[in-house]
């Protein structure tokens, strides 16, 4: 019995260092939000116009984005003009259930475990992004959080145009000790690929995470690559990749919005992960990319440490962002 309590506080203890992370990694968004916020009901006791427009201005500078941020204010408005005597206290709340909204409807799920993605064996994530956004990062992170979950993990370096994509890649693997598939820069990267997932086959692994080359100026050109990695991969597993994970930086604000466009046009892109929240006061482009774009985010990055990539939890996302 006494087992089981230990495990039970391991566990608790575990849940409270997530939420403190996250508590502390929107911390500059928060901070930029509330601020305007409390700029736009002061000394007001009811929800008017002026409150309004000071709650799209502060969702707009957290980088939420102008669609999104109008099909909020509309809501709360519709809500505002149906109970005329909507307080101001209440306008948080309101706030917190329409973005709440908007995740649901992307088909977003709280995850709690590592060990409930990979529904699949083995489970394959081809993951995309522009250089820059801290793409094979996340994978090293991925790698050690699905290791840590019971996972047999594989990489494949499959972004050969750069050599520092490459070499970054090995020392993650080295740094998580897992292995790694790596035919140096200049290889062919279907190629890579294809011997990943021929690899991952052969030792029984139960996740094989695969890098590609992050080049947004040719769309055709990236477009023919991923199609190609993709075809390749599923001559050995026909429902291959499972996921599609484009990596986007928090900090470059509505530039993530773009390109997320331009990747969701090159290739089946099915999940999000968002990084860098911790360096910025943009945290709200979260709530635009999820509502523009219709896809779930999955992970989210809130500090440098490997357990700092986080899965996505809607609602203490949400509770993070709007506790004061």
């Amino acid at each position: 019995m006494a087992l089981f309590g230990f495990l039970s506080r391991d566990k608790d203890k575990d849940r409270d260092d997530k939420k403190e992370a996250l508590d502390k990694g929107l911390e500059k968004t928060k901070e930029g939000f509330f601020s305007k916020m409390a700029k736009a009901v002061a000394g007001k006791s009811t929800v008017d116009e002026e409150v309004l427009d000071e709650v799209e201005n502060a969702l707009i500078a957290s980088d939420v984005g102008l669609p999104t941020t109008i099909k909020i204010i509309e809501r709360i408005e519709a809500r505002v003009a149906k109970d005329k005597y909507f307080g101001t206290g209440e306008l948080n709340k309101m706030l917190r259930e329409e973005v709440v909204a908007i995740l649901d409807a992307s088909g977003t799920k709280d995850l709690n475990n590592y060990s409930e993605i990979a529904t699949k064996t083995p489970y394959i994530i081809m993951v995309v992004g522009v250089n820059g956004v801290g793409k094979t990062t996340t994978i090293g992170k991925l790698a050690y959080n699905f290791k840590k979950a019971g996972k047999k993990v594989m990489l494949g370096a499959a972004d050969t145009f750069r050599a520092a994509a490459v070499d970054q890649l090995i020392i993650w693997s080295q740094r998580v000790d897992v292995p790694i598939v790596n035919k140096g820069m200049g290889a062919d990267p279907a190629a890579v690929a294809f011997e990943t997932v021929q690899q991952g086959l052969k030792e029984g692994a139960d996740v094989i995470i695969i890098d590609t080359a992050g080049r947004l100026h040719n769309k055709v050109g990236l477009m023919n690559e991923l199609s190609k990695i993709r075809r390749v991969m599923q001559k050995l597993v026909p429902d291959a990749p499972h996921e599609v994970l484009l990596v986007l930086d928090a900090s470059t604000g509505q530039n993530a919005i773009e390109q997320c466009k331009q990747f969701s046009a090159a290739t089946e892109v099915n999940a999000l992960a968002i990084t860098k929240l911790d360096g910025t006061a943009k945290g709200g482009v979260v709530i635009g990319i999820v509502d523009q774009f219709n896809i779930p985010v999955k992970y989210i990055g809130v500090g440098e440490q490997k357990e700092h990539l986080q899965l996505f939890n809607r609602y203490e996302f949400v509770d993070s962002l709007f506790k004061n």
